[in-house]
């Protein structure tokens, strides 16, 4: 996508991860259909640019952050009112994955996979709350992950993480639905990316595929696609839904 040079109207939504392959699409699907994006990342500065310069600058800020750091939300939600104003939107998408069995774990990677997989979900989500409740709008999407249903080897703490979240959007739906805030996760299944690919090989992939009613994996687009569905005005009466993006990896 190029930028046409329309400047967006539409509510102003906080994407974090937004410099990934997912966090990408995201950025550029909720663009398309109007939105204002704060696009929050870590440390890949140079992706994060590119995709701002693609959507246009008029439409997306930038904002550099760790979110394992206590900070983070602050900087992320004052980045959004300084520019906009009250983010009305938040697609919780930023994770990492690293592998290791449960027998030679350490304390260290299970915390620090923990934080910012999990905790700084709570911290970003607390943050945007009194805004939304203040305008009696908001929609929160967090993208948990199959492995919070299936388990996955060598990641304990990834699933656990992914299913701790799941719990979470199910007690904040209950929390927030009287202020008209709508809750929502979304568990994708093997979706191209370069984390997924990480340390597999053709064998593994083909074991993936097997595994997956549809036979194949999908694309950054169709996940994006059901953010966006999640955050429309379609999807008033969804609320502490988990939506499965697997191609019928896991069902129900």
């Amino acid at each position: 996508m190029t930028d046409t040079g329309v400047s967006n109207s539409g509510p102003v939504a906080i994407v974090t991860g937004g410099s990934g392959e997912l966090g990408g699409a995201i950025c550029r699907r909720l663009v398309v259909d109007g939105y204002r994006i704060v696009l929050a990342f870590h440390s890949n500065a140079r992706a994060a640019k590119s995709i701002a310069d693609s959507l246009g600058r008029h439409n997306v800020e930038l904002v550099q952050a760790h979110l394992a750091e206590r900070t983070a939300p602050a900087e992320i939600l004052g980045a959004a009112l300084e520019r906009w104003g009250t983010p009305t939107i938040l697609v919780n998408n930023a994770g990492f994955m690293t592998r290791s069995m449960v027998a030679d774990m350490t304390d260290e990677m299970w915390d620090e996979l923990i934080d910012v997989n999990l905790s700084s979900v709570f911290r970003l989500t607390r943050a945007v709350i009194p805004g939304m409740v203040s305008a009696g709008t908001g929609r929160i999407v967090t993208i948990s992950s199959q492995a919070a249903h299936r388990g996955s080897v060598g990641r304990a703490h990834y699933a656990a993480a992914k299913a701790g979240l799941l719990g979470f959007t199910f007690a904040l739906a209950r929390e927030l639905g009287p202020s008209g805030v709508t809750v929502n996760a979304v568990s994708p299944g093997r979706i191209k990316s370069k984390m997924l690919n990480h340390g597999s090989d053709q064998a593994q992939e083909s074991k993936w595929l097997a595994e997956t009613p549809l036979g194949r994996m999908g694309t950054p687009e169709e996940l994006a696609s059901s953010v966006a569905y999640l955050v429309s005005p379609d999807a008033s009466y969804i609320t502490g839904a988990v939506l499965q993006v697997g191609g019928g990896l896991v069902m129900g």
